[in-house]
């Protein structure tokens, strides 16, 4: 995976780092201006993803920040499996793993009287938990780290936007800077600035959608807790009654407790340790020690902005679109925002694809978004009822989860975060023929086991995968040959051979002749055959396009090399038809 581990040991207060202002080149070299690929507006979790993704696609970024800090107190804290997935391409997955609590089972209470429990990853055979939970800071100090070590990150702090132009080629910025302004320019710029988002406010653009009436008070809380590593929700506790409370563990001894308000409790009021500290109490019983290491009291909106993309500025994470904190979906989408945009930048940016691509970012991802809003909205409407007649329903539904599944069903405390499944997106290319497997085009992969410490998305990396259920010498000499000139086309393909038996001498000599872009794993316990429904593959094996971001495009119970490079030209956002074989030409 290569993750950074040689930091893991340093104890780094993460919160209290203060970086540097250093002048650029456009301030130190008079007359140099130059075009940059990319710049990104924001040092989060999502701005620092974006430009991580686009340096290991050789793009040159330039991340700038109005800040020279990380975040304070725990913020965005459950990471679900799928961004552990995207961290782990990325390069510090396993240092998220290693400090984060990871966790899969949850419980619901009414009142004091537990209703269900329920756990999010019943299966085996996943190298990530269901979820892990990970202080906001660590997060964004570990994608730091992984950023400080890619050349072509451009980090300049304390460097904030106070105005954009836009032309023809590029987009400029001008930027405020401890040593005075400068101008800025960049072929496309991600705006990840926040919720706030500067850009989206001097661009005249809007977030449209709906603001909740209620307040709810983090308590990050240190202490010596025997409550295990699961997700604990209470509708009515006896300790806060009325309302719903939310607890959480996080490393280092802390753990997260939210706590439902209502729209009139006094913000400033409420964070003051007079108010805070008795309701901890009364969660926690008189005998437990703790301390608070941080608290904050919000409000939330469901709301996202009408397009994503404008021109040469495309919006992500916060920026884009915001969700209520029930469910872990806002700093997941905007994590997966970073992945789905940074590849299609990557391609137009190389002369792989149309800039016209880009537009499948924002028909992609705003589909995305609506499905976090709608399960956001849905979520927020049970907890926090607005009516005598909700409330009724909601208890109702509560006193029958105890003994009913059906009801069980229909209990909502945050539905947890799923990826999207891009069913509708214009990349995709329809089946041929019928499968079982939830695999479908639009779906992001899942995992399998390959023996060991190996797993199967390990070996799907950055760029576009034929993965082949089949080991290389399967396969005819023909096959071979017009697979091998599939690698070096003008949209590069890798060859992912996942045998049901360990590599012999003749698939090594077959993966030799096809050269470093074919490779061959063993699918030792079968399940990524089942989980991609090819373990009973008539007419020989059977194959899957995977885009960069780890999505699936298209997939054939049989290889068809034409099929394949009209997939991988569709998936690259160029229009179907005859161009597809300079393509095969060219292969």
């Amino acid at each position: 995976m290569n993750n950074i581990t040689s930091l893991d040991t340093a104890a780094i207060d993460y919160q209290q780092q203060r970086f540097p202002y250093q002048p650029c080149a456009e301030q130190t070299r008079p007359g140099h201006a130059p075009i940059h690929p990319v710049v990104v507006v924001g040092a989060g979790p999502v701005g620092l993803a974006t430009a991580i993704d686009l340096a290991r696609q050789g793009i040159k970024v330039v991340l700038v920040d109005d800040d020279n800090t990380l975040s304070t107190g725990s913020r965005a804290i459950c990471f679900a499996q799928r961004t552990l997935d995207i961290f782990d391409r990325l390069g510090c997955g396993q240092r998220m793993v290693d400090k984060g609590v990871g966790w899969n089972r949850g419980k619901v209470f009414l009142r004091d009287q537990s209703v269900y429990e329920f756990d999010l990853l019943p299966e085996r055979g996943h190298a990530r938990p269901a979820f892990i939970n990970l202080q906001q800071y660590y997060v964004e100090g570990y994608l730091l780290e992984q950023a400080q070590t890619l050349p072509d990150i451009d980090i300049r702090w304390s460097s904030r936007v106070s105005a954009i132009e836009h032309h023809a080629d590029h987009e400029t910025l001008t930027m405020d800077s401890p040593t005075g302004s400068y101008r800025l320019k960049a072929r496309y710029v991600v705006a990840a600035d926040g919720s706030r988002s500067p850009l989206r406010r001097m661009m005249d653009l809007e977030s449209v959608g709906h603001t909740f009436r209620d307040r709810f008070l983090i308590a990050d809380v240190r202490m010596d807790a025997p409550f295990p590593a699961e997700r604990w929700f209470w509708f009515d506790p006896p300790f806060h009654p009325n309302q719903s409370v939310l607890l959480h563990r996080q490393p280092d001894d802390v753990w997260r407790i939210d706590f439902q308000l209502g729209w009139d409790a006094d913000p400033v009021l409420e964070k003051t340790p007079e108010k805070v500290i008795p309701r901890v109490r009364a969660l926690l019983g008189p005998e437990v020690q703790f301390s608070l290491e941080w608290v904050s009291v919000y409000t939330f909106s469901c709301v996202r902005m009408e397009r994503f993309r404008h021109g040469r500025v495309l919006f992500a994470g916060d920026a884009a679109h915001c969700v209520s904190p029930f469910g872990a979906r806002g700093a997941n989408s905007g994590i997966q925002d970073a992945e789905n945009l940074a590849w299609k930048l990557a391609c137009v940016l190389q002369g792989q694809a149309p800039d016209s691509l880009l537009d499948s970012y924002a028909d992609e991802r705003e589909f995305a978004a609506d499905e976090n809003l709608l399960n956001s909205t849905r979520s927020t409407d049970f907890i926090t009822p607005k009516s005598a007649v909700s409330r009724c329903f909601r208890d109702a539904v509560l006193d029958l989860a105890r003994q009913h599944g059906f009801a069980r069903r229909l209990v909502n405390s945050g539905r947890l975060s799923l990826p999207a499944t891009l069913h509708t997106s214009s990349l995709n290319t329809t089946d041929s023929t019928s499968f079982t497997a939830s695999m479908q085009p639009g779906a992001p992969c899942c995992d399998a086991p390959l023996g060991g410490t190996d797993w199967l998305l390990q070996h799907l990396g950055d760029g576009f995968v034929l993965m082949i259920f089949g080991s290389a010498a399967s396969l005819a000499p023909s096959s071979l040959q017009e697979l091998a000139g599939m690698t070096q086309g003008r949209l590069p393909l890798r060859l992912l051979f996942v045998s049901a038996t360990p590599a012999t001498l003749p698939d090594r000599l077959a993966l030799d002749d096809m050269g470093a872009a074919a490779s061959q794993v063993h699918d030792i316990e079968g399940l990524a055959a089942r989980r991609y429904d090819m373990h009973q593959s008539a007419g020989g094996p059977g194959c899957y396009l995977i885009r960069p971001d780890q999505h699936v495009c298209a997939r054939w119970r049989a290889i068809d090399a034409l099929a394949i490079l009209q997939a991988l030209w569709r998936a690259t956002g160029h229009a179907d038809g005859g161009e597809v074989i300079a393509v095969k030409d060219a292969a």
